[in-house]
């Protein structure tokens, strides 16, 4: 085989690999909502004090959370990827459980 044909087979082969590469879809992770879930026990200023301190709301954005919450049963306090929805729904009902409140989150697919 001369240098130039192998040189070509090499180019070639590499422009397949390159092809190949560019042609394969890269999917975004899946993103899940943290709701919040009503009940009759946890008081207002607890959510308001989670979603401020746990999900980086402001005092105005937890307020209307918390309000949608009050209202409609539910509320979304952030949308992530799972493995971090799933630890904000673990680490904010370990801290309800501790102060006594029966706080339900879950984390749902967008």
């Amino acid at each position: 085989m001369s240098k130039n044909s192998e040189e070509r087979e090499d180019r070639e082969e590499r422009q397949g690999d390159l092809a190949t590469e560019r042609d394969r879809k890269v999917d975004k992770p899946r993103r899940y909502q943290v709701i919040l879930h009503n009940d009759d026990y946890t008081t207002m200023d607890f959510v308001v004090f989670v979603l401020v301190k746990f999900f980086n709301r402001t005092e105005t954005e937890a307020t209307h959370i918390m309000l949608s919450v009050h209202h409609r049963g539910h509320g979304v306090a952030g949308v992530y990827t799972k493995d971090v929805a799933e630890t904000k729904v673990a680490r904010v009902t370990d801290h309800a459980k501790q102060h006594g409140m029966p706080l339900r989150l879950t984390a749902e697919p967008e």
